[in-house]
């Protein structure tokens, strides 16, 4: 088994064993109105990034452009018939489906949100270690031209999902 693989097995038990306010990865039926229902909160935490942009806060612009890039993968699950309430198990779905050729994303575009490296807790060059290190550090101000690219990365993976989905 894969690592993927056998995350999603640890996943799918976590969620069976806490019942209905699991903190895993439950199997659902694939349900095209929640995965639209997630490029609307993606859409909104994306306008929401520009607002507080526009307001020079960027560290919890940094913060909505990783939820911006967590619904989307939400709605890919959705389609795939999962529903999950655990960033691990989300990014364990979402890259077995990248092996199985099921998605068109890449690996590489999966570790620009998270970290390739399974042991590294932290790692500020993708979108999780950014919110990490705006949000649980102390840091208050990011880079104009490093702004406006996550800004451009973030709109292109809603876009990129929305082809997913609607295939």
């Amino acid at each position: 088994m894969t690592f993927s693989e056998n995350k999603i097995q640890w996943c799918l038990r976590k969620a069976e064993k806490e019942g209905r306010k699991h903190r895993g990865l439950r199997k659902i039926s694939s349900n095209k109105e929640i995965a639209e229902e997630h490029i609307t909160k993606a859409e909104h935490n994306f306008n929401v990034m520009f607002l507080l942009i526009r307001q020079g806060v960027a560290d919890w612009a940094v913060s909505a452009s990783f939820y911006t890039h967590y619904h989307c993968l939400l709605s890919i699950l959705s389609i795939f018939g999962y529903e999950s309430r655990n960033q691990e198990c989300t990014f364990a779905v979402i890259e077995h489906l990248i092996e199985r050729g099921k998605i068109s994303l890449t690996k590489e575009e999966l570790y620009k949100i998270i970290s390739a490296n399974k042991e590294e807790e932290f790692d500020s060059e993708t979108i999780v270690g950014l919110r990490e290190r705006f949000q649980y550090g102390t840091e208050i101000t990011y880079k104009e031209q490093e702004m406006k690219a996550l800004a451009e990365q973030t709109r292109e993976f809603i876009e990129k999902t929305k082809k997913i989905i609607r295939t």
